[in-house]
């Protein structure tokens, strides 16, 4: 009689195929255990495969203290698990997949196709390549526990009946609310919070801000670059940053205004009063701007109107909404413009003030603010201190950084850890 060979229980589940997912499956199975990863979707790393507007900001290669200083929440907590994978071991990571690197400005590190789908790809060719089982179109219902450890998980499959896996260990990396239809819908938090965590207030984080300034839909689709905006709370500026702003029908966007928007949204969560102050011309002093204007004043003959001179100092989009700002009419004679008009223009090209209202909703959110309690999970394993067994990694967590490629570091570098399962 032909004997079969017993097919060994799977040692861990990871829950949700992201990036931080993936790297936690490919790593554990790479360490030689048997991995069973579930994704509710109908593919792997959706939001990966539509980050940094389809080029997917990989990591970002500044120093490690630079880099720390970006994370924004729990960076101590980061710290290490970036020590044991950086951005370094991030980048020769993807070079060993057989994706090739570029690193653009501000140490920003994008994969040389452009082409997000070569990250994810990569992550999914590490699961395979290492023998990980993925089920797709699989819906964690419950992580199973018995005495404060973890035995296994409920799962509703593809075809709709519910079954039950059991193993000794869980990596929840399911990933935030934002972008909801990636698959990012925030089972982790119920599933921790079941388990007794704590999970901190969600809010959106690098999302674009609402102004209630009346010509703020003029600027549609406008981007500005090397501006230096200031974020005011109250009566105080708090956060100041130079690089390019951005208008859509979502609101105030664009790197300067996401990384603002952390604490502004947490401002207006707390009802406090909130503006971003626009410097269109921050290389030059008020006293060298007027002298710019003079000139241009000069070179113009006394019929020329007030729009082309707005011309030659701002955007063209932004010559009639400026104009109705400094509530001058376009086509008035420069010759007709008086001392205090000048002086309003140079303010107001150093100080255009924009009141912020709201913030965009998660499904437009880069990432996720708040998430299960970094002091109720092991910095040095990623496991939680309250049931034994039970890891987390990437956005599920109370992590979040700067746009920059900085928050997939996140996912990788906890995902690593995760997934190395240490006690």
């Amino acid at each position: 009689m032909e004997r079969t060979e017993e097919i060994r229980p799977y040692d861990v589940v990871v829950v949700g195929a992201g990036a931080a997912g993936m790297m936690a499956a490919g790593t554990a199975a790479q360490r030689g255990c048997r991995v069973l990863l579930l994704e509710k979707m109908e593919k792997s790393g959706r939001k990966v495969r539509i980050t940094g507007k389809g080029r997917c900001n990989v990591t970002n290669a500044r120093p490690a203290e630079e880099f720390a200083a970006q994370v924004r929440t729990n960076a101590a907590f980061f710290a290490p698990a970036f020590a044991a994978f950086n951005n370094r071991a991030a980048i020769r990571f993807f070079e060993r997949q057989g994706v090739r690197l570029d690193i653009e400005r501000g140490e920003r590190v994008f994969p040389h196709s452009g082409k997000a789908w070569d990250i994810a790809n990569a992550l999914l060719g590490f699961c395979v390549d290492n023998g990980v089982k993925i089920l797709y179109d699989t819906r964690v219902t419950g992580i199973l526990t018995l005495g404060g450890r973890v035995f296994g998980v409920k799962y509703v499959n593809k075809r709709g009946f519910e079954r039950k896996e059991e193993c000794p260990q869980v990596i929840l990396a399911t990933g935030g609310v934002s972008y909801p239809a990636t698959g990012s819908t925030g089972d982790g938090y119920a599933f921790a919070a079941d388990l007794g965590h704590t999970i901190e207030p969600l809010r959106p984080s690098l999302t674009p801000l609402v102004s209630s300034h009346p010509r703020v839909r003029q600027l549609d689709r406008l981007l500005l670059r090397n501006v230096r905006a200031t974020l005011w709370i109250d009566d105080a500026p708090v956060r100041e940053e130079f690089g390019e702003l951005g208008f859509s029908e979502r609101g105030i966007e664009g790197a300067v205004a996401l990384r603002m928007s952390r604490d502004a949204v947490d401002a207006l969560i707390e009802g406090r009063r909130v503006k971003i102050v626009v410097d269109l011309k921050p290389a030059l002093t008020e006293e060298v701007l007027r002298d710019r204007i003079a000139r241009e004043l000069a070179a113009m003959g006394p019929t020329e109107f007030f729009g082309e001179l707005l011309r030659k100092l701002v955007p063209r989009p932004m010559v009639l909404p400026l104009a109705q700002e400094l509530d001058i009419h376009s086509k008035t004679y420069v010759s007709k413009l008086s001392e205090a008009e000048i002086v309003r223009l140079i303010r107001t090209l150093k100080g255009l003030t924009f009141p912020v209202t709201d913030y965009a909703p998660f499904e437009y959110a880069v990432t996720t603010a708040g998430g299960v309690r970094c002091d109720e999970v092991n910095p040095e394993t990623m496991e939680s201190r309250r049931v034994r067994g039970l890891y987390f990694a990437g956005e599920v967590l109370d992590l979040d950084a700067n746009t920059g490629g900085y928050n997939l570091q996140i996912a990788f570098s906890t995902g690593r850890l995760a997934g190395m399962l240490k006690k």
